[in-house]
């Protein structure tokens, strides 16, 4: 499996549409900033055909420590979460 990282979409995208690679990581760097920045002010960023990325909520709950057997309350909390279109799905299987 192979893994495919930042500057290697960047260097893709320079080689692609004639920008220099330093642009390239600027586009990427700014794409990724701002669904950063959606998601921390709670909405949803949604590209047709590839997928959702959403922020779930997560309830507080009682859990345990393993260590110890002793019950802990886990806060509530918030997460980033990626919900993939039924496009990206296919062209995956």
């Amino acid at each position: 499996m192979e893994k495919v990282t930042k500057k290697e979409l960047a260097e893709a995208l320079a080689e692609e549409y004639g920008y220099s690679k330093k642009e390239s990581l600027e586009l990427v760097n700014s794409l990724f900033k701002k669904i950063e920045d959606t998601l921390a002010a709670g909405n949803t960023v949604d590209v047709s055909g590839f997928g959702k990325f959403v922020v779930k909520e997560r309830a507080a709950r009682q859990g345990i420590n393993p260590a110890t057997g002793e019950k802990v309350k886990i806060a509530a909390s918030k997460a980033p979460a990626f919900r993939p279109a039924k496009a990206l799905k296919e062209s995956v299987k």
